[in-house]
């Protein structure tokens, strides 16, 4: 444990890892094939800005349809605004992209540009937009597949953890291998909605209203103004559709050399597609006229009206489940190589740093799906539920890192820095406005548990930081040790019969110390004392070489006397080391472990919460070869 718990000597390098650290030089071929090329990294790490084209033009229309069709006649100047916010954020996440290959996003430039607090309240924001993007994608789509089959309504609980278990096994099989099995759903949305968009932009004839017949409106009465709150709270729910855009700042060491490069390409790509997609559905909800309707989404509308109601109408509505549903990948690509920069710098715990064979983090992967399942149950399975809540963290750490990229130039100061600075600055104040809007119409809906759960998880950062500091003042990390020295040891091994495990345990002890000493616990009981007796006059007969020391106990306790015993010797010997050897048998096959007595657990816990004491679990193993 002591070899995981120091602050690491490289900034490249986890803690724990037996990664050598990043030089510069690019990656052996055998490394990069579990590294994403631009393509891929399309399909691993947007999955979520693309998905959100299904209920961001939505949210525009469902907030205007306040004012009636008058209010809807705003929806394509709403979506301008916010395709010109995504265009900001787009060019900052290209900058952040260059000036931080190492990835991180808004923690990496709020740390270095803002200090740690601000990094901190960053980092927790993303941690809180990635887990909720995975309930949200999750449940969005399993909705989409019970409107098509409304028998399965009452099992969309089961159903969305299902998604959850596929996706998350897809991601512990490495980045490359989830980018490969979610590229063609990806190029199937994508192509759906641009086809869509252009059918519906030339087509003529009467429109198909099938979708939304027998539904009820949910238009409200006409107006004929439209107040600016109105279209600042439109502006902000049409933001859900910019999360999972600084997905591919994170994780930019998920792709081959040169990384920042291809991560550059990919965040192009994803603003180019996303707000094409974004401009084209808006221009055709005015163009169709479309309103919105209790128990069809506007996306479904749009398909309707372009295509008819035909094949190509359940395609855009089979892709659309399917890419909502899948859209969780983005965050299972972003939120561990996250994870792992917290874990470098000591605020989460250093497992999280650890990378298995495929370049997975696996540990981040395995907490992001047992806290998403978590949400998953808590809400029901109900997207509405869990929509207030999504936006406000991502419009947090996209405000910090755009301040942040506004200090870094002002520090800098390279060529054109000056319309850098205005492009991050003009992009802050648009994020941070949309924060706030967001958070205080959303409040009562259940935004007030981000503002409470932010402070809380950097109160957790910090408290994890803490006790890294002192575990490494104790092992006094980055300091030179005193020379070491040999110390008398004395092993206490316990006993409660005499066995072949009894054998090897004495073995062992007597191997690893100068002096062993075994102990068994007795009790008053007849039969305990029966017991103690047999015990005593078969070691006499055995003759181990090792006194056999009886501890009364007045009690059934077993842990507690011994513990005691452990106690008393470390206090009459403080110059000796003491070590506790606790022998158990581990039988072959995983179910005959509950056969157990768990002796050796109770022991070794007692003997930990009660003593400084060195803890040796002797394990040995029953095979089915007897000699």
């Amino acid at each position: 444990m002591a070899l995981h718990m120091g602050k690491p000597a490289t900034a490249g390098q986890a803690p724990g890892t037996e990664e050598p650290p990043d030089t510069g030089v690019t990656a052996p071929a055998a490394g990069d094939r579990h590294r994403l090329t631009a393509l891929q990294g399309l399909a691993a790490l947007s999955l979520d800005a693309m998905a959100s084209v299904a209920y961001g033009p939505e949210s525009i229309v469902l907030v205007l349809a306040a004012a009636g069709g008058y209010g809807l006649g705003f929806t394509l100047p709403v979506t301008l605004a916010i395709a010109a916010l995504l265009a900001v954020l787009v060019a900052s996440y290209r900058q952040v992209i260059a000036a931080f290959p190492d990835g991180g996003g808004s923690y990496a430039v709020a740390k270095k540009h803002l200090g740690r607090r601000t990094s901190l309240v960053a980092a927790a924001s993303l941690i809180l937009d990635y887990v909720l993007n995975v309930a949200v994608s999750v449940t969005a789509g399993v909705a989409a597949l019970t409107s098509a089959f409304p028998e399965l309504y009452g099992e969309r609980v089961w159903i969305c953890l299902g998604v959850l278990v596929l996706v998350t096994a897809v991601n512990l099989r490495g980045v490359v291998d989830s980018a490969k099995a979610f590229l063609v759903p990806t190029a199937v949305f994508v192509g759906s909605i641009l086809a869509m968009v252009v059918v519906g932009l030339f087509r003529d004839g009467p429109v198909s209203t099938a979708s939304a017949a027998g539904h009820a409106s949910a238009l409200g009465e006409d107006a004929t103004t439209v107040g600016a709150l109105l279209l600042l709270k439109a502006f902000a729910a049409g933001c859900s559709a910019l999360t999972g855009v600084e997905a591919v700042a994170n994780a930019v060491p998920s792709f081959r050399a040169p990384a920042a490069r291809r991560a550059q390409r990919t965040e192009v790509a994803l603003g180019a597609l996303l707000g094409v997609m974004l401009i084209g559905l808006s221009v055709l909800i005015g163009r169709f006229h479309l309103q919105p309707v209790e128990g069809v989404t506007v996306l479904a509308q749009l398909a309707d009206a372009s295509f008819g109601h035909n094949a190509a109408f359940y395609v855009v509505q089979f892709a659309t489940m399917v890419l909502l549903a899948l859209a969780a990948n983005t965050s299972f690509g972003g939120l561990p190589v996250l994870m792992s920069l917290l874990a470098r710098d000591n605020y989460l715990p250093h497992v999280f740093a650890l990378k298995a064979d495929r370049q997975v983090h696996r540990h981040g992967v395995v907490w992001l799906a047992l806290v998403s399942g978590v949400l998953l149950v808590f809400s029901g399975g109900d997207t509405n539920t869990l929509v207030p809540l999504f936006a406000i963290g991502v419009f947090v750490g996209f405000t910090i890192c755009q301040v942040g990229m506004v200090r870094h130039w002002n520090g800098e100061r390279p060529k054109g820095w000056q319309a850098k600075a205005a492009l991050n600055g003009s992009g802050a104040l648009l994020t941070g406005v949309a924060a706030v809007v967001v958070t205080a119409t959303k409040f009562t809906e259940g935004a007030w548990l981000i503002v409470l759960a932010l402070p809380v998880i950097v109160l957790g950062f910090e408290k994890v930081r803490r006790a890294y500091a002192q575990i490494g003042e104790r092992l006094e990390l980055g300091r030179i040790p005193q020379p070491p020295h040999r110390s008398r040891s004395l092993v206490v091994v316990p006993v409660s019969g005499l066995s072949r495990l009894t054998c090897k345990a004495l073995t062992a002890a007597r191997s690893l110390g100068d002096e062993v000493l075994a102990v068994t616990v007795t009790h008053s009981a007849p039969e305990d004392r029966q017991a103690a007796e047999a015990l005593r006059r078969d070691w006499e007969l055995w003759k181990p070489g090792v006194e056999l020391t009886e501890i009364t106990s007045q009690s059934r306790s077993l842990g507690r006397p011994v513990s005691a015993y452990v106690r008393e010797l470390t206090r009459s010997h403080p110059d000796a080391q003491v070590t506790v050897l606790i022998p158990e048998t581990e039988p072959a096959r995983l179910w005959q472990r509950m056969l157990q007595n768990q002796r050796g657990s109770v022991v070794a816990h007692a003997v930990r919460r009660d003593t400084d004491a060195v803890i040796c679990r002797l394990r040995f193993r029953i095979t089915g070869d007897t000699r």
